[in-house]
């Protein structure tokens, strides 16, 4: 087990929005729940946008430039960590199986990484996966991910690995060889997604065991397997990932006040193990990140 762990708080993601009062969308909320996150002891902030009208997921420009600005004006140590996943779900189209379906979203790299080039955060998340997820197809072939891999790298931003299932470990090899992504990549598991890796201690040391010997790594699983995987990770010498997008829940039947309430049970988690919380400036000596 590690001495120095990272938190990461994922602010709002991009699913549905949950029943919950204080659930953030708003520009002006986003930012102040990953500030109060930062605050409570998150070193890392992941971020999607929303419509300030209806709160859908949105892609705007305008969107990503307004949350960034509202963050770095009151913290320019806290490491943001932007979404890149937009632009790569496929839905079956009803009639013709060979034509897409309603729900599509499908971008090029320059679309998907229009907002990465533009603010040039400190990462952003690369998902590689390609497999059943969420209702449609995840699509992130070869030829898209080494494309999204150089353009990231010459941005200047560090890239974040997103492992949903065996696989993309197997391909991530294969992106390190031929230079699309760095040799000090971190990489994140997504454990608990219907078809992908299953919530599981077995499934948690799997993953930790085909990643590059001395890797950052964060396990965390979606819903109600949040905290034991992330309790999971740290114990296995990775950092630990909270917030909004995976749970609104601290544990069955008591909801979260806010995303600071779930990052302060994830700073307790690794205290209570023995380890500490890496603060932000530690968090991007860890990860090769400048101060």
């Amino acid at each position: 087990m590690a001495g120095k762990l990272f938190v990461t708080c994922a602010v709002t993601g991009s699913s549905p929005m949950p029943a919950h009062p204080n659930f953030p969308f708003r520009p002006d909320h986003v930012a102040a729940e990953a500030l109060a996150a930062a605050e409570a002891g998150a070193a890392i902030i992941h971020l999607h946008v929303r419509d300030r009208e209806t709160g859908d997921p949105s892609q705007a420009l305008d969107d990503y430039r307004e949350v960034v600005g509202l963050i770095r004006a009151k913290n320019n140590e806290v490491i943001l960590n932007v979404t890149t996943g937009p632009g790569c779900t496929w839905m079956q189209g009803d009639e013709d199986p060979a034509v897409c379906g309603p729900g599509t979203l499908m971008f090029t790299a320059e679309r998907r990484l229009e907002h990465i080039l533009d603010l040039k955060p400190d990462m952003c998340t690369l998902d590689i996966c390609t497999m059943q997820l969420w209702g449609g197809v995840a699509i992130n072939l070869d030829p898209m991910i080494t494309k999204m891999g150089h353009m990231i790298q010459n941005a200047g931003v560090l890239p974040e690995i997103e492992c949903f299932e065996a696989g993309d470990f197997v391909f991530a090899d294969d992106l390190m060889a031929k230079g699309a992504i760095p040799k000090n990549v971190p990489f994140t598991f997504v454990l608990g997604t219907k078809y992908g890796l299953p919530a599981t201690t077995e499934a948690m040391l799997y993953s930790r065991n085909q990643i590059p010997r001395g890797a950052q790594f964060t396990g965390f699983g979606v819903s109600r397997h949040s905290f034991p995987m992330a309790a999971q990770s740290a114990l296995l010498g990775g950092n630990i990932r909270v917030g909004f997008e995976d749970t609104i829940y601290l544990r069955k039947g008591r909801m979260a006040q806010d995303n600071a309430d779930l990052v302060r049970w994830g700073v307790e988690i690794i205290e209570r193990i023995g380890a500490d919380v890496a603060s932000a400036g530690e968090a991007r000596a860890m990860l090769g990140l400048k101060q």
